[in-house]
């Protein structure tokens, strides 16, 4: 899915509305802990850690899609910034980065629900310990799932984008599987000249994480301080109405 996406994934998120929100809430916890050295995992197309290395932080950015990671690095050059981008999946990100440590990784952009089993997720969140040493900072973003789970919430806000005479138009939807598990699937309709539309599905399997099994795990994974917040504006979390679930943790 994300292979085949990555020329569009830009053009579906509305960074310069979501790094406004986002980026005040990541800097100020990076600049309490004093961290400089960041790895974006499952950084897509690089955007996150661009802007963070803009910032003046010294960033890192790893993913397991080839076609997002060579968007990566074109986002990267194209700004003129210093970003290394690695193709690497969650549970190879010590091995690829070496022993070179960080002070904070971030998972964002509801990547961990991509793991499909409990011994993926624990693989991966015992990858992130490995890459800090005590007193670093995980920061995860996933979509409120307890919610999601609860109300059977089956559909987001469709996103649209322009550019010259070319139109796109994105709409996301879930398929509620008998396994437990969630079906993504992502509609892109995109027409040039006022012309017909064409239709293009893509889809990925998701594991609807919620909070307390999340939060159990991170803690068993070796991390402690963990808050929650429903959004990365830093309010309180609220399992029935917060857009996502946001966690904040400390290696211990």
């Amino acid at each position: 899915m994300y292979d085949e996406l990555s020329e569009d994934y830009d053009r579906f998120v509305n960074w310069h509305n979501r790094l406004a929100i986002e980026l005040p809430f990541i800097i100020k916890h990076l600049q309490q802990l004093h961290a400089r050295t960041i790895l974006d995992a499952a950084t897509g197309t690089g955007i996150h850690a661009i802007a963070l290395a803009q910032r003046g932080f010294e960033a890192a950015g790893a993913d397991f899609s080839v076609g997002m990671v060579e968007r990566a690095r074109r986002n990267a050059a194209s700004v003129g910034v210093e970003v290394r981008f690695e193709v690497a999946p969650f549970g190879t990100l010590a091995e690829t980065f070496g022993a070179h440590k960080f002070q904070a990784v971030l998972c964002l952009g509801n990547s961990l629900p991509h793991l499909l089993s409990q011994a993926g997720l624990d693989a991966a969140l015992q990858d992130f310990a490995a890459c800090l040493e005590h007193g670093d900072m995980l920061l995860v973003q996933n979509r409120n799932f307890d919610a999601i789970m609860s109300q059977q919430e089956r559909w987001m806000e469709p996103q649209s984008h322009s550019e010259g005479d070319t139109e796109w138009i994105f709409q996301r939807f879930y398929d509620f599987d008998p396994d437990g598990l969630l079906t993504f699937n992502l509609v892109t309709l995109k027409r040039a000249r006022q012309g017909g539309w064409s239709q293009n599905v893509t889809s990925s399997r998701l594991r609807p994480l919620l909070q307390d099994e999340l939060v159990s795990s991170i803690s068993l994974a070796g991390f402690s301080d963990i808050q929650s917040f429903g959004n990365m504006s830093g309010d309180p979390f609220d399992p029935q109405t917060s857009g996502n679930l946001v966690i904040l943790a400390i290696k211990s």
